[in-house]
């Protein structure tokens, strides 16, 4: 799915937290602050941007000539109103600055380089079993120097780091992935985050795969959301993010929003989960009963060709499961919107959504709101589109959490 940046409304003006300081000494931040809304809103001119900061002209002035001569903004054509001087509006520079996304799947490994649009400017693909430390380190080391081979010296030197989206305590999923516990008993004491930036001049940084994917929706997707929203990924398993005030929230231990654990039905002692039904790893399980090659589930997210009758009942089940794990967490937090996306193609994601949509309205719960419902706006790259993030959050916005407030 095309990662293009959608501007938001200029409008809607950021919060005081994030407002700029004329004051000396605070340049980077003020610098951080335009590249913050110049991505989130589009190509701004210089008085727009100083009407939304409450910066002084000549210091918008000041800041956007340091930008434009970084290589980080360049200059559009001029708009000509009734009376004055034309405006020109500025917009992030493409090849300003380049990011590597690394995702850690569970039947896949993939790794993006994006330039300062989040355009996908490369990317490698590996299917596999199952993940492990050596295996992921020799395959993003590999893919790393395939991908800066293909960028000039310049743009090589512009490239500010790599982002890691894997699953959190991977090794206790083994079953699942039809593996014996010892199988994956090595990610325990493996850092790998701390490995590859032993092999590379920039630096790397590392996020739970569903609040990556999140992440990603965040920074480059519709900007046109509501403030609060849940946020579902589907992948091997079902995963997801939490976004409070504009803000991802990753909680204590960065795993907040497990949505996989959330529970949808118990009997006895026995718990489903949403896990149980909403997670590729089951449509595998279907496919492979019913005698087809699940294989090209992983190694074809665009276009799947599966056995009759299979995929739309795991679209029933798992519309089911997202509808009592929606209504369960709207309880808890009165959400505005919830997104679904994934590893899926366009169109099962669509059908996905409106499933879910109608048995959301088929069941009453007293005393909550049914909240809106939307496809996401990334698709299959967001759990790696979202590790790119991390650096370019990192290194060029207000920081990780306050430029997204708006």
């Amino acid at each position: 799915m095309d990662s293009t940046h959608r501007g938001g409304d200029p409008a809607n003006l950021p919060s005081d937290s994030v407002r700029g300081s004329n004051q000396s000494g605070v340049r980077a931040h003020n610098e951080r602050l335009v590249l913050s809304l110049v991505r989130q809103y589009g190509p701004l001119p210089k008085a727009e941007i100083a009407r939304l900061t409450g910066l002084s002209a000549q210091t918008v002035s000041v800041i956007m000539r340091a930008l434009e001569k970084e290589g980080l903004l360049k200059k559009g054509e001029p708009v000509r109103g009734k009376v004055g001087q034309p405006s020109v509006p500025m917009s992030l520079a493409r090849s300003g600055a380049f990011f590597l996304g690394l995702k850690v799947g569970r039947r896949s490994l993939d790794l993006l380089l994006t330039d300062f649009n989040g355009h996908v400017e490369g990317r490698v693909h590996l299917s596999h079993r199952y993940p492990t430390p050596d295996s992921v380190v020799k395959f993003a080391n590999g893919a790393i120097a395939q991908l800066l081979d293909q960028l000039s010296p310049e743009h090589r030197a512009r490239v500010a780091g790599l982002g890691i989206a894997t699953p959190f305590r991977i090794w206790d999923w083994a079953k699942p992935l039809g593996l014996p516990a010892s199988e994956l008993e090595a990610w325990r004491d493996r850092k790998i985050a701390d490995e590859l930036a032993e092999a590379w001049d920039f630096p790397v940084y590392l996020r739970n795969d569903g609040s990556a994917a999140c992440g990603a929706e965040l920074v480059f997707g519709d900007q046109n959301k509501p403030r609060d929203f849940l946020y579902f990924f589907i992948g091997f398993f079902v995963g997801g993010g939490l976004v409070i005030d504009n803000t991802l929230f990753t909680g204590r231990t960065g795993n907040a929003a497990a949505l996989a654990s959330i529970p949808i039905g118990i009997k006895g002692t026995k718990v489903n989960q949403l896990v149980d039904v909403a997670s590729i790893y089951t449509l595998e399980r279907l496919v492979i009963d019913a005698g087809g090659d699940s294989g090209m589930i992983w190694d074809n997210p665009a276009q799947w060709d599966l056995p009759e009758g299979v995929l739309d009942a795991w679209i029933s089940r798992a519309a089911e499961g997202f509808a009592y794990a929606i209504l369960s967490a709207t309880c808890l937090i009165d959400f505005e919107c919830v997104v679904i996306d994934g590893w899926l193609p366009d169109p099962v994601r669509a059908a996905l959504v409106s499933r879910t949509a109608q048995r959301l309205n088929e069941i009453r719960v007293a005393g909550i709101e049914v909240p809106e419902l939307r496809e996401g706006s990334i698709g299959r790259d967001a759990r790696a589109l979202g590790a790119a993030s991390l650096p370019l959050s990192d290194k060029f916005l207000v920081d990780r959490n306050a430029f997204l407030k708006g």
